[in-house]
């Protein structure tokens, strides 16, 4: 688990130093640094959108996957359970700055496929260039929302960690149509996470996260049925 440990490690020191820029910066440096940070997050949303939505072979999938998951998530409400964790450690606005953090660090291909390719054929590139990009990612994200991003390095750390173990089983299963299907949904609540830190309009991120499974559900219920 080399190239997940290296990731872990990135995002780690990445919250550390970003926390340590926020400790000597302004408010107003703070505040233009939230909105250039809901920019850079809306526009890796809109990215992902673009890119894979024309690959899709269910055009309506992702709005039933949305919705689906809408109902779950709030169902469960796991926005509230969230904040209440989060609050344990901050009184300000890390549930915000930790959500969107899970999301860019968990949802993309790099992150899925890497954990897997290191696990059967030994090649960490994958990996280690998200580290990279998770490294710098955190710096902006610690300097916004301050250490607690930190936190997210555990997240990943399971994830990762969970996908590393399963990858014999699982490999075959994560196709490009479900990769495809999932990062589509990925794209939209990344989109959200944007538009959340930026004030247009807040959404409850942690209640549309159970969205990410319903695709996973619909290709296997696909395969079986033979359809």
């Amino acid at each position: 688990m080399i190239g997940t440990i290296v990731n872990v490690a990135a995002i780690v020191a990445g919250s550390i130093a970003g926390s340590l820029f926020k400790r000597g910066m302004k408010d107003s440096y703070q505040d233009i640094l939230m909105q250039a940070m809901g920019l850079a997050v809306t526009a890796l949303g809109i990215h992902a959108i673009v890119k894979y939505m024309p690959a899709s072979n269910y055009p309506v999938l992702f709005i039933v996957s949305l919705a689906i998951g809408a109902l779950i998530g709030q169902r469960l409400d796991l926005e509230q359970r969230f904040r209440q964790l989060v609050s344990r450690f901050s009184k300000g606005n890390l549930a915000e700055g930790l959500s969107t953090a899970i999301l860019l660090f968990c949802i993309g291909t790099l992150s899925i496929i890497g954990p897997i390719e290191s696990a059967l054929n030994g090649n960490h590139t994958y990996l280690f260039t998200n580290a990279i990009l998770d490294g710098i990612t955190s710096i902006v994200l610690a300097s916004t929302f301050g250490i607690g991003i930190i936190l997210s390095a555990a997240v990943l750390l399971c994830w990762q960690g969970l996908l590393y173990a399963m990858a014999g089983s699982i490999a075959g299963f994560l196709t490009p149509e479900l990769l495809t299907e999932i990062s589509i949904v990925g794209g939209i609540l990344i989109l959200g996470s944007g538009i959340s830190i930026l004030g247009i309009r807040s959404f409850k991120m942690m209640n549309l996260i159970p969205s990410l499974l319903i695709p996973v559900v619909f290709i296997i219920l696909k395969n079986v049925l033979g359809l």
